[in-house]
């Protein structure tokens, strides 16, 4: 019995260390530490696009203040692939990138920006391009000499089986740390197969909890399975209600990945605006940035960030906003109050405040009447409310007017 186990805790050691090489960096530190942040190509061009319109974007990143904000990744979506060589190596549409990837990703670094690349664990992409199963390590290694970041790995064409997709996403996350570079894997497979249950385990940074977003505030009709979100559209109120119990999953380096920010497109024609995406008001582009932020999801801006009105600016560029989601801690809001007019969410952070946001899910304004003991937060507090950036009270409690879809958002500090 002792040899059985003492068999046992070394299997469990072995995978341990397994898990955790394929999650760290080259010198030892943790990849993804905070949620990664940046902008992605595909709901503003779709496919249509070329390293002009990249280097325009690395530049717009750069201007518009976002880099400086900490959107230090461009993510290149579907669409970039030429097919393969005579030797088989993945290639860049020669039309689109003339110069090729490896002097687009000197560009990028230039601007002190990270670039990211897309691909699929299937012989073909979601659209019809060449992808990467059965020669993941040739394209990993092609990848590292590129100067890639980051890979959005996608699961189009792929067999609907949990066991297959843990066993494609493990070879090519083993393959990216065989490749010499420290590249972060994306896994993309919509939630289908429950990647938090083992998308760190296969060696992921973070791995998509839904259906595409699209630019709207929720379904049109009652979505009750995370499939059914791929025939209905996922809109902002349905992926924040589909992803908030997936919290214990998430953390330095592991993060769930609630898919792109839809601020600013305004109801954009392209994949966005499919399934009902018509646009979203102002108050609900603030709600997205809110709960993005308090539940941990990355930052991939996916408007024209070379021109954006001020309303686009003032929630993306939000500084207080963007220290909830980057916090060092790491820790995911969880719904503490969840009805058909209220949700409730509480973050901790690591200097001992909690972060707190109120969803108005009703068609009207409503007032809120918050006790703070009621979501286990027991101290007298400052209130500050990171949209308005000012305090606004001391004590614990808050009332006040939520407009319609409107997320209220504070940070708590003990007094």
């Amino acid at each position: 019995m002792k040899q059985i186990f003492g068999l046992i805790v070394m299997l469990l050691c072995l995978s341990y260390g397994s898990v955790e090489a394929q999650t760290k960096s080259a010198n030892g530190s943790l990849l993804a530490p905070t949620p990664p942040m940046g902008w992605m190509t595909w709901n503003y061009f779709a496919d249509n696009f070329n390293e002009k319109d990249i280097r325009e974007m690395a530049d717009g990143i750069v201007s518009s203040g976002m880099a400086k904000a900490g959107y230090d990744h461009l993510f290149i979506d579907d669409g970039w692939q030429g097919g393969r060589d005579n030797r088989n190596n993945i290639i860049p549409d020669p039309v689109k990138f003339p110069s090729g990837i490896k002097a687009l990703a000197d560009y990028v670094h230039s601007k002190g920006l990270k670039l990211g690349i897309y691909s699929d664990a299937a012989p073909l992409t979601c659209g019809g391009y060449t992808a990467s199963l059965n020669f993941e390590e040739q394209d990993a290694k092609t990848f590292a000499s590129w100067g890639i970041d980051y890979l959005k790995y996608d699961y189009c064409g792929a067999p609907d089986d949990m066991e297959i997709a843990k066993t494609r996403y493990k070879k090519m996350a083993d393959a990216l740390r065989q490749s010499g570079r420290d590249i972060v894997l994306g896994i993309c497979e919509w939630g289908d197969r429950k990647p938090w249950l083992w998308g760190g385990q296969v060696g992921g940074q973070l791995w998509r909890t839904t259906g595409d977003v699209r630019d709207k505030w929720r379904s049109l009709k009652p979505v009750k399975t995370a499939k059914d979100l791929h025939t209905e559209g996922a809109g902002i109120l349905d992926i924040v209600d589909f992803s908030q119990d997936y919290a214990s999953y998430a953390g330095p380096g592991h993060w769930n990945d609630m898919d792109m920010l839809v601020v600013g497109l305004y109801g954009k024609k392209g994949p966005s605006g499919d399934f009902g995406g018509v646009g979203c008001t102002v108050a609900e582009y603030q709600s997205q940035m809110s709960l993005w932020s308090m539940m941990n999801s990355p930052l991939a801006a996916s408007n024209d960030v070379r021109n954006m009105n001020a309303e686009t600016k003032r929630i993306l560029l939000n500084d207080e906003v963007i220290a909830i989601n980057q916090d060092a801690l790491g820790k995911q809001a969880v719904c503490k109050i969840k009805n058909d007019t209220w949700s409730v969410f509480v973050k901790p952070l690591a200097n001992g405040d909690a972060a707190i946001a109120i969803v108005n899910r009703s068609e009207t304004i409503q007032i809120s009447k918050i006790n703070f003991t009621e979501l286990g937060l027991n101290e007298t507090y400052e209130i500050k409310d990171l949209w308005e950036h000012k305090v606004i009270g001391k004590g614990k409690k808050w009332n006040g007017k939520v407009q319609r879809h409107e997320t209220k958002m504070f940070r708590l500090k003990k007094i």
